[in-house]
């Protein structure tokens, strides 16, 4: 059994970049995290991947804590946490990530099992005239779509 459970999407990234590969990566967190993100107390809006020299590491991810936190007014929802990933696919997002216009962002976290886990994307900027054209193109298949619902 292979359940995956989604638990947060960033669905303006869907918009805003053209997905190139998809990369699967676990997240070190600590324990009062876990228990945030199991209840969606998670925003990946903003969130990117920086490359440290041997490390990948998710920055601007919030993940805010439970309200029964004790320790709530310490602790930052802000903080850099480390992604797992191979060395060689560490080594090969660092060099794709340098070429213009190409960046690396995490776009989903999913609970695999009793694991937390991130979807970590190769995305290329996609230009303000590519969007209008991708607006177009979901207007006319949406209406496309009403009309056969309509004869059929």
């Amino acid at each position: 059994m292979n359940e995956t459970k989604l638990i947060s999407k960033n669905k303006k990234a869907y918009f805003d970049y053209e997905i190139l590969d998809t990369y699967e990566a676990w997240i070190s967190l600590k324990w009062y995290e876990v228990k945030s993100i199991r209840a969606w107390n998670v925003n990946l809006k903003w969130a990117y991947i920086s490359f440290l020299t041997w490390d990948a590491v998710i920055k601007w991810m919030h993940i805010w804590l439970l309200d029964n936190s004790t320790n709530k007014a310490l602790i930052s929802p802000i903080v850099d946490r480390k992604i797992f990933l191979h060395r060689k696919t560490i080594n090969l997002l660092r060099e794709k990530s340098k070429e213009p216009w190409k960046t690396v962002i995490p776009l989903e976290i999913y609970g695999k099992w009793n694991l937390i886990k991130i979807k970590v994307w190769l995305v290329i900027w996609r230009k303000e005239y590519n969007k209008k054209q991708l607006l177009k193109e979901r207007t006319l298949d949406k209406e496309a779509k009403m009309m056969m619902k309509k004869y059929i």
